[in-house]
């Protein structure tokens, strides 16, 4: 399966554990490191409209300042929530796998073998 993507964060562990159950089964997927190359309006939606899930479900809120940022409270609306996770890709959750299968958030790690 070549027409494999997953939008990795190294410093993840979850992240790491996915990749490498992609390459234990053979699989050599296109890396992404999104948190260097950001994220697009249009890319998320996307992924947002593959996967069946809104922003909201894929803010990531540990480790991060959506709280603060207002991003966590009933106000905040989806196109708030993009915004920011194109301004700040961290606001993701990861990692994100895709496959012919679908897309989904691969947490845990396990849950990719799902998309093979």
């Amino acid at each position: 399966m070549s027409d494999v993507t997953i939008f990795h964060n190294p410093n993840c562990g979850t992240s790491r554990n996915a990749l490498a159950l992609l390459k234990e089964k053979g699989v050599q997927p296109k890396v992404v490191e999104y948190l260097k190359v950001g994220w697009t309006e249009p890319q998320l939606k996307g992924l947002f409209h593959q996967m069946g899930v809104s922003p909201r479900d894929l803010l990531r809120v540990r480790g991060t300042d959506a709280g603060e940022r207002g991003l966590t409270g009933p106000k905040a609306s989806d196109a708030d929530i993009l915004k920011a996770m194109t301004e700040n890709p961290i606001l993701v959750e990861r990692p994100i796998v895709v496959t012919p299968k679908g897309a989904a958030l691969c947490r845990p790690a396990d849950k990719v073998l799902s998309l093979l």
